[in-house]
């Protein structure tokens, strides 16, 4: 096993030279290699090279494909060469979560479920191809989008750490559950983008862990591939893994948009994400809540630090035109009923089966929420709260949270001090995303901001103009 580093997490490198292209945004990326000043070819080796360099202490990839990734940036090389228009994501690199299915990859799902290749590409992953991205593989997920495999009665068996990804603050640290290896990746300069999947908040929690950019779309903007399984609970989306607000809207306007063999898609057009994204905030009106109501009550050390710091940065917003306004609104408790829906879909995972009772207790407090959230936003365009009350945990303490029987879920309080900010937007399908915007101990914070259904586009603008106003420079010390 390779030894961690023990460096101060939070000391990072100085600001990036602007030529440093581990830094660079994918559009950078895309625009120099569609001049000709850089080949695809010459991207994608400096980005493999990166990949020997840091794998071995990050642990990012599942199944990196070497082969694969040189094809086709020759295969870009060659088209632009010919004269062919280059697609919104030529010659950038990107890996996919590991049980987002990848034609031709090894991946896994939830739990205990055997690994397997993958027989197609996800529609999100084939619209991204289509639009020229090299994918270079799967990106490992902290115990395989959960904890370790799942042992029974409610617990999980240990991980393995010598295949997990670290954070690259401090690889004594996690960098968040489940698009793990993605954000990681992302964070340390090893991909400029990645994408991830968000179930309870599995993009914008590694995101705020790691000190980038997570999104979560509305449920059905892009169209989902079944994984020759039944459908989860309701509110998994994949989403992009940045650095940069502008990336993740470009990614998702590439992957976004209906699909006829999958029925449950969005059947409209989407919004052109970029088309308003740089118009600020002026006149926008935000909401704040330090804790919904609720989540107070799975609150860790530190969540009073971690609130009063983005409670701080959230008011900045005004400074750039927009009106924030506290919301004392008490929304319900959703981490039991939800915990409740995910228990009752993994009937043979050896996990405590939920009583009827609770289930239909959370869809109750789920629609109640939904009013709720109808009436702030005829008023608020946006909402805003911390990504998570928690910062990153030393890997000794996450194992032990999710090998150690909670009060009725795996992880119990744990769980819901980690995700009880994310997962009411997965339940509701309201689209959502994390933005870094500071530091607690050394270690990255994220501002969350949320909209109603369809306003991809609004929390764009509002993240964007938030990134530009006040870009965080610091790098982590593994990168």
């Amino acid at each position: 096993m390779n030894e961690p580093v023990q460096r101060r997490a939070g000391d990072g490198s100085p600001a990036p030279a602007a030529d440093d292209l581990r830094w660079w945004s994918a559009e950078r990326i895309r625009d120099a290699i569609a001049r000709k000043d850089v080949t695809a070819v010459e991207v994608t080796q400096y980005f493999l090279e990166r990949a020997d360099k840091l794998d071995p202490e990050l642990h990012v990839y599942s199944e990196l494909d070497r082969e694969g990734a040189l094809a086709a940036a020759h295969a870009a090389d060659a088209s632009l060469a010919r004269g062919e228009l280059p697609g919104p994501l030529h010659g950038v690199p990107t890996a996919i979560k590991d049980h987002v299915p990848v034609a031709g990859l090894r991946g896994h799902q939830l739990g205990d479920t055997p690994a397997a290749v993958a027989k197609c590409d996800h529609f999100g992953v084939e619209r991204i191809r289509k639009a020229g991205a090299i994918i270079f593989g799967t990106n490992s997920m902290l115990g395989a989008g959960g904890g370790g495999t799942l042992a029974g009665e409610g617990l999980f068996t240990p991980f393995n750490w010598d295949a997990e990804a670290r954070n690259p603050w401090d690889t004594r640290h996690v960098p968040g559950w489940s698009s793990s290896g993605g954000a990681a990746a992302v964070a340390a300069g090893m991909l400029p983008f990645a994408i991830g999947s968000d179930g309870g908040g599995s993009t914008r929690l590694p995101a705020a862990y790691s000190g980038i950019v997570g999104f979560h779309p509305t449920a059905g903007l892009i169209p989902e591939l079944d994984y020759e399984r039944p459908r989860p609970p309701a509110g998994i989306t994949v989403g992009p893994l940045t650095r940069d607000v502008r990336d993740a809207a470009l990614i998702t306007q590439v992957m976004a948009g209906p699909d006829g063999r999958d029925p449950f898609s969005l059947q409209t057009q989407p919004d052109n994400f970029l088309a308003h994204i740089e118009d600020g905030v002026a006149g926008l009106r935000c909401a704040w809540t330090d804790d919904f109501g609720f989540t107070d009550r799975y609150a860790a050390p530190e969540s009073p630090r971690v609130i009063a710091l983005v409670r701080a940065e959230a008011q900045k917003f005004e400074g750039l035109g927009a009106t924030v306004e506290e919301t004392r609104e008490v929304w319900d408790d959703i981490m039991p009923g939800r915990m409740a829906q995910w228990l009752a879909f993994y009937p043979t995972a050896g996990l405590p089966a939920p009583s009827a009772e609770t289930l239909q207790a959370g869809f109750e407090a789920r629609g109640r929420n939904w009013d709720r959230f109808h009436k702030l936003f005829r008023t608020h365009d946006v909402i805003l709260s911390a990504t998570s009350q928690r910062i990153t945990r030393p890997i000794d303490e996450w194992e032990a949270a999710w090998t150690t029987a909670g009060p009725s879920y795996p992880g119990g309080s744990f769980m819901g001090s980690y995700c009880s900010h994310t997962d009411m937007f997965n339940w509701l399908k309201f689209p959502a995303i994390s933005i870094p915007c500071g530091f607690i101990d050394g270690f990255p914070v994220g501002l969350q901001v949320a909209g109603p259904p369809g306003s991809e586009a609004t929390i764009f603008r509002v993240a964007n103009a938030y990134q530009r106003a006040f870009p965080r420079l610091e790098r982590p010390p593994v990168s």
